[in-house]
């Protein structure tokens, strides 16, 4: 079975995000967190999954220090609305910005994921369409005040309050949108398992 051969290897998720360790946990994966700082800029040149792809294979390159049987998983998010991407918001009043422009609109929700090992890299993305119906003034400012979404790519987060009661539809991965391609992911990895 392939998580029994994919927990032969020491995997590393350089990730301090619940929700991907939730996902990778929820699939039998074994792994332990190891987090190292990264300056998360990227240039304007970039533009879509470029930049996500970018900042995932950035998050893998500060571990030069892998051994033999190691497995490094890395990943980024970025929302993708009205040509710009939306990252995670600076306070209240961005996260207010934010979640009204994406209000009765659909934008893209773009991850990107780094496997690296000692002698093999990958990334790899996947992009989902998500559309807000017309939410009011007061459902942002309720989502915000009591979710705090101040850690989250676009400032929300799909399994929260205002994912439930806000979107109308969707097209793509679930998963993605909270974070991770799974079923992407699970796929490559079968590709860095003898």
């Amino acid at each position: 079975m392939i998580i029994e051969n994919i927990n032969q290897k020491n995997i590393i998720l350089a990730s301090g995000s619940p929700r991907r360790q939730e996902i990778l946990k929820a699939i039998g994966v074994n792994f332990k967190v190891k987090l190292r700082s990264v300056d998360e800029d990227f240039s304007n040149d970039l533009k879509h999954a470029e930049i996500s792809n970018f900042l995932a294979k950035l998050k893998a390159d500060q571990f030069q220090d892998l051994k033999a049987n190691d497995l490094l998983i890395t990943g980024d998010t970025i929302v993708w609305h009205q040509n710009q991407a939306l990252n995670k918001p600076s306070d209240e009043n961005h996260a207010f910005e934010m979640l009204s422009s994406l209000s009765d609109a659909t934008h893209e929700v773009i991850s990107s994921v780094c496997i690296k090992t000692l002698d093999k890299e990958k990334v790899i993305y996947d992009v989902t369409k998500v559309k807000f119906r017309k939410l009011s003034a007061d459902e942002i400012w309720f989502y915000i005040n009591n979710y705090k979404p101040f850690d989250k790519a676009g400032a929300y987060g799909i399994q929260e309050w205002i994912g439930k009661i806000g979107i109308s539809e969707m097209q793509g991965s679930f998963y993605n949108v909270m974070g991770l391609p799974i079923d992407k992911l699970y796929l490559s990895l079968e590709e860095f398992v003898d």
